[in-house]
């Protein structure tokens, strides 16, 4: 009986000890299960944190949502339309909505137009998740078009400017010249002659600004040097000078101190201030008077154009920078302007990360400023010219508020 309950108590003993060694393989595999799900869920938590930095890196917004329709996440740009007021507010409801009719499969697409201000053009996509590998969903994305398809007006509008402008002098060419075809008289013939010369010149004007205006845009050959303001304003007033002494109109010129300076391409420069130049002599009276000066704060330097014109609409004030847009398109035909000339200024002005303003009441004048960044060794020397002593500028003068209006035209950096 002792020898009974022995082995069985060994028996015990051994069963136990199984017993035991089965528990803990069975914790040991566990215990690596379990290691290997947290090891899983680290990957899928460390992956799904890279997916929401790249997201948040792209420009559109995303919005994802469950089976439901209910959204379960926003990338940052995506999160402005969360909870949002004015015309965000309808944004979020056209995702929301979008997202809920994706959710049950049905791909779709909405505009939205929002008329500001700012005026804007948003592209909402929303697609359904591939219910095997991701589960049920959809996700959205906010794509803001506004630049786009401004651009694509622009591009059209030019096309159709471009066309026009030159259409007409070639058209009147060839006129002219069918009618000298049939012309015995001599001096009808030398005035038609003349005619088509002054068409001619037209022609070569358009294509001349467009070829400078395309060279500035791409900058193929672009300069930073220090470049003397005093140079700039005196290069510029010669060029113009034939044009205003052909109308006997004054041009008063405040020089600047010798060390006022600028850093940028020369070339450009006179160029653009000619073109304010240009632009205030067709606009101005015959023996009307034109000022133009530079001025320094010790950190920007201005160089300023004021007539005595007809001045621009408040209307115009915003576009006036445009390509062939023209405030009076009759007086442009007879001063023959090409209306690229302050679009040269602008893109000037944007090269030399600056600003290009414009100060107008109709029937009064305007005053054009091209501020840029002050030159080396001119902080130092701070100078301020105004042209008092022949034109009263019209900028320094008390400004009715209804009358006078401010424009800034777009500062790149």
């Amino acid at each position: 009986m002792t020898d009974l309950l022995a082995g069985v108590a060994a028996g015990a003993v051994v069963a136990a000890a199984v017993a035991a060694l089965l528990v803990a393989r069975l914790r040991a595999r566990h215990a690596d299960e379990v290691a290997a799900l947290r090891a899983e869920a680290d990957q899928h938590r460390s992956a799904e944190q890279r997916l929401a930095r790249g997201l948040d890196a792209i420009p559109q917004g995303v919005a994802i949502a469950d089976g439901s329709g209910q959204i379960v996440f926003h990338n940052v740009t995506g999160l402005t339309y969360s909870s949002a007021r004015h015309g965000d507010a309808l944004v979020e409801a056209a995702i929301d909505d979008l997202l809920g009719r994706a959710a049950t499969g049905e791909p779709c697409v909405e505009t939205v137009e929002l008329f500001g201000p700012p005026k804007r053009t948003l592209v909402i996509t929303a697609l359904p998740l591939d219910p095997v590998t991701v589960g049920p969903g959809a996700v959205a994305v906010i794509d803001d078009v506004t630049e786009r398809r401004r651009l694509e007006a622009v591009r059209r509008d030019f096309v159709a400017n471009i066309s026009h402008e030159l259409k007409t002098p070639v058209g009147a060419l060839a006129l002219l010249a069918e009618t000298i075809m049939d012309e015995d008289d001599h001096e009808v013939t030398r005035h038609l002659a003349g005619r088509m010369l002054t068409e001619a010149h037209r022609v070569g004007r358009t294509i001349q600004d467009l070829l400078e205006l395309s060279s500035i845009e791409v900058e193929e050959d672009k300069v930073r040097e220090p470049v003397p303001v005093r140079q700039v304003l005196a290069g510029a007033v010669g060029r113009i000078r034939p044009a205003a002494d052909q109308r006997r109109i004054r041009i008063d010129l405040t020089e600047p101190a010798d060390e006022l300076t600028v850093v940028g391409d020369r070339r450009q420069l006179v160029s653009a201030v000619f073109n304010l130049l240009e632009n205030a002599v067709k606009y101005s009276e015959d023996g009307s008077s034109i000022a133009t000066w530079a001025s320094s704060d010790g950190e920007h330097v201005e160089l300023a154009v004021a007539d005595h014109g007809i001045g621009i609409p408040t209307r115009d004030l915003e576009r006036v920078f445009e390509r062939f847009y023209r405030v009076d398109q009759a007086r442009s035909r007879d001063t023959g302007g090409t209306g690229l000339g302050l679009a040269i200024v602008r893109h000037v002005a944007n090269n030399h990360a600056g600003e290009v303003l414009v100060t107008s009441r109709e029937g009064e004048g305007s005053t054009f400023t091209l501020r840029l960044t002050v030159g080396p060794d001119a902080a130092t020397h701070l100078v301020t010219a105004t042209a008092t002593d022949t034109v009263d500028d019209p900028a320094g003068e008390p400004a009715d508020s209804a009358a006078t209006h401010d424009a800034t035209i777009e500062r790149t950096t």
